[in-house]
């Protein structure tokens, strides 16, 4: 691949993974519904078994192609700077899938009818999801989505490792992207069943996922992590440190 089609590839791979994100967002957000990409429910189909199978792939294959030894095998095949692009390829069209083949499962488990609470809670639904997007700009965004491998392999540049910073809500939270996730699907004021297995699921995701996650931390940064662990929560903050 020359260096070209790999930084036009990690461009096209960074948009398609941000409309992933988008979608799952529009569709908790009532913008867009779910399982917009088929419409009504295949009869044949229980919404509970089929949602709960969608969300267990999703999350099986995000958790895998994070882990080292994923990335080790993908870069034999693929150059190493498209191996972070390659991600955010397969988490975009992945969501996308999730969402728009969502099925309708009839009635809520909550519903919430006082205006004032109505807009508290999506307050805090934006809230979670700009809290997110904050997060990645706390580190560095454009590493976390793939371009900048691309970029600097495009031109020509070394591309040094990021240092492990504790900046901004990293002061006091290890994982606030993931905080900002548990936010966005938990905090709407209509909870349906056709949203719940999604927010069961990927709460069950994101805290499997960080064992996994932490467990390659403590090895890439040793005691530094250990401390880090000692000095700010996982996805809630902790102060006084």
């Amino acid at each position: 691949m020359s260096k070209l089609v790999i930084l036009i590839y990690g461009i096209v791979s960074y948009f398609i993974g941000v409309a992933g994100l988008t979608s799952i967002i529009a569709v908790l957000a009532g913008l867009m519904p779910f399982g917009y990409l088929w419409g009504e429910n295949p009869v044949a189909l229980n919404p509970i078994v089929w949602n709960a199978a969608l969300v267990a792939l999703w999350g099986l294959i995000h958790s895998y192609m994070a882990r080292p030894q994923f990335k080790a095998v993908l870069t034999q095949i693929i150059p190493e700077p498209a191996e972070r692009a390659t991600y955010i390829l397969v988490a975009g069209i992945t969501s996308i899938v999730l969402s728009g083949y969502w099925m309708i499962a009839p009635g809520n488990v909550w519903s919430i009818d006082a205006s004032w609470a109505r807009y508290l809670f999506w307050g805090v639904f934006w809230f979670g999801w700009a809290f997110l997007l904050a997060a990645t700009f706390a580190i560095n965004h454009f590493d976390l989505f793939g371009l900048r491998q691309v970029y600097m392999n495009f031109k020509n540049q070394p591309r040094p490792p990021l240092t492990f910073v504790k900046r901004a809500m990293y002061k006091y939270i290890r994982h606030p992207i993931q905080t900002g996730v548990l936010i966005g699907i938990w905090a709407t004021p209509v909870m349906t069943k056709t949203q719940i297995i999604l927010s069961i699921g990927f709460t069950v995701y994101i805290f499997v996922g960080l064992w996994f996650e932490e467990r390659d931390l403590i090895k890439a940064h040793g005691a530094d992590y250990v401390a880090y662990k000692s000095e700010a929560g996982k996805v809630l903050p902790r102060f006084g440190h």
